[in-house]
């Protein structure tokens, strides 16, 4: 297996700029295929995730040129294709919504992982609408065969407790229907930040979803147009491995491209580090982060930053005392059951953890030299292990290739703060 060998680091400091938000970038991707209008996109993340988004939509009928998407103005224009999405539950949720509603016959596959991660509840919202989805494997599972079918009503219900994903991939594809359409959201809609990004990115390309708390969100009959041009803002939740090794190794560490203003809520892991006990400033387009290296224990509900929570939670091996990360459930159903995975690796470096159906107490211990990092072809597992080296220890990742996910160059750059 593939490894990287992280040598142990005292301090940290320095400026970072960050790469294109994953999130921020397969929502644009989609809207701007589907709207009416070139658009050209700036600050577009260059990952496997939006690099899988992208094949899918060529193959749809989707042209591009340089840093321009012609749109199609409507559903698809491709009626039969075999798109395989990798891991990318950004590319697969938002797309199945948007080709049940496109007219055609199209066979979604992935990686097995991706076939072990649950989309029953998006089919079953689609079928209630007259969408003919069946699952080519297990039932409730990708991979999906969709048909042809019959839009007849646009009054849907969705569980809000799984996956976000579920509601955004709704969202943006119900104005292909070319009717109203009223979403209701059964249960606690987890992750609620991710879909306030879906509904700053739809009003950009023309369509204002008013929403009635996170219980009913009303989508117009509004068809997308192009804004011309959109930029697309840093990522936030890569930002939280450099703003936590301003924390951890003494800082300061500056990101670039993300900054007070973001849409995005995982800028909100600023808050977990001045719990911790870290100084942190913020500008337009920045964020910066320093300390002493001592950290307080916390114990907070993180599911609005699912995946910044894992940066909290490697974090807490450095704390003067226990600390609990809760209400993260939608761990489980990540690229690798990360409630599970996270216990096991930080039992690893010396910790003591409690691993509950939703939540992880972390009692730190000595903390143990050398050790080798499983990642799990998780990208946010190799990612947020880094900073194991800032504790003073070294740390052996294995299969660091996996961040090409997301961030390709991420060891690289974490080698230019870390010394």
């Amino acid at each position: 297996m593939d490894s990287i060998e992280l040598k142990s680091a005292r301090r940290a400091a320095g400026t970072v700029r960050l790469p294109g938000s994953k999130s921020i970038s397969n929502r644009v991707l989609l809207l701007a295929a589907l709207a009416s209008g070139d658009t050209e996109v700036t600050g577009l993340l260059d990952a496997d995730d939006t690099r899988v988004m992208q094949d899918a939509l060529a193959k749809l009928g989707v042209h591009f040129r340089d840093s321009s998407v012609k749109g199609v103005a409507g559903p698809f224009p491709v009626k039969k294709a075999e798109l395989f999405l990798g891991n990318a539950g950004t590319a697969f949720r938002p797309l199945t919504a948007a080709l049940a509603l496109s007219g055609g016959e199209y066979r979604l596959s992935g990686v097995p992982r991706m076939h072990e991660r649950p989309i029953g509840d998006l089919v079953d919202a689609l079928r209630g609408i007259g969408a003919r989805i069946d699952y080519a494997g297990k039932e409730g599972f990708p991979p999906l065969t969709i048909l042809p079918g019959k839009i007849s009503s646009s009054n849907l219900r969705v569980r809000g407790d799984v996956s976000s994903q579920f509601l955004t991939a709704l969202l943006m594809a119900l104005p292909l229907s070319g009717k109203p359409a009223r979403i209701e959201v059964l249960g606690e809609l987890i992750s609620k930040p991710y879909v306030e990004i879906t509904l700053n990115v739809m009003r950009r390309f023309g369509v204002s979803v008013e929403r009635t708390g996170w219980r009913y969100f009303s989508v117009p009959a509004a068809k997308y147009r192009s804004p011309g041009k959109i930029y697309v803002e840093g990522d936030a939740s890569s930002a939280s491995y450099f703003l936590a090794a301003g924390a951890l190794g003494g800082g300061p560490v500056r990101v670039e491209g993300v900054g007070r203003d973001s849409i995005q809520g995982d800028v909100r892991f600023t808050d977990v580090l001045e719990k911790m006990g870290a100084a942190v400033k913020a500008g337009d387009g920045w964020l910066e982060a320093s300390g002493s290296g001592k950290l307080k224990p916390i114990d907070m509900d993180l599911n609005h930053i699912p995946d910044a929570a894992m940066t909290a939670a490697v974090l807490a091996l450095f704390a003067d005392g226990p600390s609990t990360i809760r209400n993260v459930a939608s761990w489980r159903v990540k690229e690798t059951d990360r409630l599970a995975a996270m216990a096991k690796e930080l039992r690893k470096l010396g910790a003591d953890v409690e691993e509950g159906k939703d939540y992880l107490k972390i009692s730190p211990g000595k903390l143990k030299p050398g050790v080798a990092i499983d990642t799990y072809d998780d990208h946010r597992m190799a990612m947020s292990f880094s900073l194991v080296a800032l504790g003073g220890a070294p740390v052996r990742i294995n299969d660091p290739k996996c961040v090409a996910k997301t961030y390709p160059e991420y060891f690289n750059v974490f080698r230019t703060i870390a010394s």
